[in-house]
């Protein structure tokens, strides 16, 4: 048997791996696209919203994460700032604003060129990837929004790790 017949008769939809994903771990997901899927997952500081996109044109599965923080007008700037900061640190991924809903949103893509197909794990790694950057950085978008900090100011308190017990 010939490696490009194993490939066709393996070769699934982008997106039905993170639906198998999704399943296997428990995780409430809705798919009314063969293209899209939407996840949500329960997370320290939050519950997550990802949605999964498969981009033929492109051939990449994009994967934005937003979380339940909605941006007023007011703080727009120095949310701005914020997502300028965090993303200097980020090696994986990065941050941004989506204009439409006014939330945070983190944002990455797996490429997929000619017909390569994602893998689980690749795909559980991306799902880790964007919750970890959420986790880590909740609380430095609070701080912005909530606490009226600015964003440097923020950024330093949320980062600040205690050692040992008190």
């Amino acid at each position: 048997m010939s490696i490009p017949h194993m490939e066709s008769r393996d070769k699934q939809h982008p997106v039905d791996v993170v639906e198998q994903l999704a399943s296997g771990n428990g995780w409430s997901f809705e798919r009314e696209q063969d293209d899209e899927i939407c996840i949500s997952v329960s997370g320290g500081w939050s519950d997550y919203h990802l949605a999964f996109t498969w981009l033929p044109g492109i051939e990449a599965l994009h994967i934005g994460c937003a979380f339940d923080i909605k941006v007023p007008d007011r703080r727009r700037a120095e949310i701005l700032a914020l997502v300028s900061l965090i993303n200097e640190q980020l090696w994986v991924g990065h941050f941004g604003l989506w204009e439409q809903e006014n939330v945070v949103i983190f944002r990455h893509a797996i490429l997929l060129p000619g017909g390569m197909q994602p893998a689980g794990p690749q795909c559980e790694a991306v799902i880790q990837a964007a919750i970890g950057a959420c986790e880590r950085y909740f609380q430095a978008f609070q701080f912005v929004l909530w606490a009226g900090r600015g964003a440097k100011e923020a950024l330093d308190t949320a980062m600040f790790e205690t050692a040992g017990e008190a």
